[in-house]
């Protein structure tokens, strides 16, 4: 699909993420990290060569991306971290707005999967960083 249809169709269908794998259209309305790393947890190059369609991204979802050797990425919502990380590894990507960072749920402060990744660049050392972090916010 082409980048227009795949942005019609994440707002017409209310989803917080759309990817296209290769003909292959992968959907979440799950907010965070979760659309992104639980099929990673299988596949750990489940995005690549996708075009990944997404509300907000963070540095937390552009590490995983990369990780996964997304080919582009589309974001309404991009915070400065994700920003300069996707620029690191040479990332094609455009956005709507970019942000200082991505806010946690509450409003109250930094997200805390963005948070764990804050000061982090290597992939593999973040995506460890952030199943555990997951995991731990999951027995909250």
């Amino acid at each position: 699909m082409k980048l227009q249809q795949l942005q019609k169709k994440l707002n017409e269908e209310g989803l917080s993420l759309i990817a296209d794998r290769q003909g292959e259209l992968y959907t979440s309305k799950l907010h965070g990290i979760g659309p992104i790393i639980n099929p990673m947890k299988e596949d750990i190059y489940y995005f690549e060569d996708a075009i990944v369609v997404d509300k907000v991204i963070g540095k937390a979802t552009a590490m995983l991306l990369i990780l996964s050797k997304v080919k582009y990425i589309y974001a309404y919502v991009l915070s400065e971290k994700a920003k300069e990380i996707l620029e690191y590894y040479h990332i094609s990507y455009d956005c709507e707005k970019v942000v200082p960072y991505i806010i946690n749920r509450t409003h109250d402060g930094m997200c805390p999967m963005e948070k764990t990744v804050y000061d982090m660049n290597d992939l593999d050392e973040a995506f460890i960083a952030l199943k555990h972090k997951q995991s731990e916010l999951m027995k909250q």
